[in-house]
């Protein structure tokens, strides 16, 4: 593939909304990534630019991450942090209105759902949901392969494969995912980034317009391709999963690669 062009000065103009990763972008783990908070701190200055938090990781909810950033210095609304699991709910609303639904996730996001009004069974689903299950029991797994081997609709709220910690990666939704898949021979239909979903509902909630958002993250696949496949830019910074060997083998073409939020504070 060929490597972006757009110099790394021009590639922020006319961004008014950067849609900020959170996991391998701002922090890893409890840990804020060097300069991540000032390039935060520069655009909150910036009148005529605007920021939000866009997370995969839907084993937690906005008001887990409110406490987390609270902790590393930087308050925000729980309205600026949202994750695929609130698009995933959404979407569930909308396609499978008043549906029994079989979710593998964490307690957080279980609770989470019910709040919202879905209906969490585990018996007789209409639809399964598989997420970020850092509870994962192999009982858990039995349960979603039955369901959807008999014809369930097999939903996922994301596709990441990893999740970054500081001790490496651990297994995220993608990789549980393709373990059900094995076993079912079904694939899920994946929610959050990179899909026309998430863009949606950031409009929604911003009214920016694609033209006007750049997403920011540390993977080619979701992040950055959230970005490129719909009217927005996609800016990948080299502080989490990605380095410059996966960029060579990816079909994915970056607006613009910056080392870090700290270097793209430098030209904002």
């Amino acid at each position: 593939m060929c490597v972006p062009q757009i110099p790394k000065d021009k590639a922020l103009d006319g961004v008014k909304l950067f849609v900020l990763d959170m996991d391998g972008t701002v922090y890893i783990s409890d840990g804020l990534i060097d300069g991540s908070l000032d390039f935060i701190r520069q655009v909150q200055e910036d009148p005529d630019r605007d920021f939000i938090f866009f997370t995969n990781n839907a084993s937690r909810v906005p008001s887990f991450y409110v406490e987390k950033l609270h902790k590393m210095g930087l308050d925000v609304d729980e309205s600026m942090i949202v994750t695929a699991g609130d698009v995933c709910a959404e979407f569930l609303k909308v396609n499978y209105p008043n549906a029994r639904i079989f979710l593998n996730g964490t307690p957080l996001l279980e609770e989470n759902w019910k709040e919202k009004g879905l209906i969490l069974v585990e018996e007789d689903p209409d639809v399964c949901v598989q997420s970020f299950d850092t509870t994962l029991t192999y009982h858990k797994l039995d349960r979603i392969c039955h369901y959807i081997r008999n014809g369930v609709p097999f939903i996922a709220t994301h596709m990441d494969t990893n999740c970054p910690t500081d001790y490496g990666f651990m297994p995220d939704c993608g990789a549980m995912c393709s373990l059900i898949t094995d076993s079912t021979g079904v694939k899920p239909r994946f929610l959050g980034k990179p899909w026309k979903e998430t863009v949606d509902m950031i409009t929604e909630i911003t009214g920016y317009k694609p033209e006007e958002m750049a997403f920011v993250g540390d993977r080619l696949y979701t992040d950055v391709r959230t970005g490129v496949d719909n009217g927005c830019r996609g800016f990948l910074v080299l502080t989490g999963e990605a380095d410059m060997q996966t960029v060579a083998e990816s079909d994915v073409v970056p607006t613009c690669i910056y080392d870090s939020l700290k270097e793209m504070k430098e030209y904002l």
